[in-house]
């Protein structure tokens, strides 16, 4: 189930795998296990369901049996926004543990099903490739890599493999909720699709990330410092692509608004977070910043060509001018 060069790279690698002791996560432990890829566990407790706590006691007792490390932590009560505020929380809890114990990869379950529920609810509100195809196998983090290692397998595929080998797992009775989004995308299209026309699928996404490789060659990343990023596009129109890879990166999704927007400026701020600055042909991105600065700074911003939004960042940061005009 998991790509054999893959396997070669993680059994190289200090490994987190974020558990839930669902269906997913469950596949991904014991396939680990089965491969003897060394790893430990980190499960976020909602305490939202009944089985929360069985599933705690459960991701212990496996760690025990198992040999690994495990890491919990109870999450506190989310008032609103509650996937958004979970997911925030529960990578801040897995970035602190990887930070303190040195791991190099953070390891998901997302599968096959997720991908396209993913394509389908992006696809809903008008997004571009980069956004479309927003779950990789392989992403590159400040300080640890993001590692997907089932995203061509089906759901179903991963609990016939728990079934036959009589592998325990917790079923979340939530996902059924379709008051989540998330959740109504799954029920109503991306399972039953999954479901008739999962090898087409599979080939589809096999397909869109080829080209989407391809898509990138028209840009290259040619500084990054810190959060400022800078690219030269090899082509004018290649900036929404590219903008949108790197956004991407950094945890931010443009909507098909901001894109449009893009598409006719090349000055802007996205989302009250991100300062985007297309000069000639360099694409700047960097956090939007409001911030006095002295006198010789903006000249030294000046004399370096650095964009007017840009500016602040570097003087926040305490970036150089100089030093990035070296690096360009």
């Amino acid at each position: 189930m998991i790509d054999s060069v893959l396997l070669k790279t993680l059994k190289a690698k200090k490994n987190l795998l974020a558990f839930s002791a669902g269906v997913d996560s469950s596949a991904l432990l014991f396939l680990l296990l089965e491969h003897h890829i060394p790893f430990d566990i980190a499960l976020v407790n909602y305490g939202t369901r009944e089985s929360s706590q069985a599933e705690e006691a459960h991701a212990k007792k496996l760690a025990l049996q198992h040999g690994f490390r495990c890491f919990t932590v109870r999450a506190p009560q989310f008032e609103s926004r509650f996937e958004e505020q979970a997911r925030g929380f529960r990578y801040a809890f897995f970035e602190d543990l990887i930070q303190e114990n040195g791991y190099d990869t953070l390891l998901t379950a997302h599968q096959l099903n997720d991908q396209l529920e993913w394509l389908l609810m992006r696809l809903s509100k008008g997004a571009g490739l980069s956004e479309l195809l927003g779950l990789e196998a392989v992403s590159q983090k400040e300080d640890y890599q993001l590692i997907r290692p089932l995203l061509e397998v089906s759901k179903e595929e991963l609990l016939e493999y728990l079934e036959k080998n009589n592998y325990p797992y917790f079923i979340d009775e939530s996902n059924q909720e379709v008051k989540y989004e998330r959740n109504y995308f799954r029920k109503h299209f991306s399972d039953p699709l999954i479901s008739r026309y999962k090898e087409g699928i599979r080939r589809s996404f096999k397909y869109l990330k080829f080209d989407q490789k391809r898509l990138e060659r028209q840009f290259e990343l040619l500084h990054r410092e810190k959060e400022l990023h800078i690219i030269k596009l090899h082509l004018p129109e290649a900036k929404v692509q590219a903008a949108d890879s790197i956004l991407k990166s950094l945890g931010y999704l443009m909507s098909g608004a901001q894109r449009e927007e893009l598409e006719r400026s090349g000055s802007l701020v996205i989302g009250g977070k991100w300062a985007v600055e297309v000069q000639n042909d360099l694409l700047y991105i960097a956090p939007y910043r409001t911030v006095d600065m002295p006198k010789a700074f903006k000249e030294k911003c000046r004399v370096a060509k650095i964009p007017a939004k840009i500016r602040p960042y570097l003087f926040e940061a305490e970036i150089d001018p100089a030093s990035i005009i070296s690096n360009l």
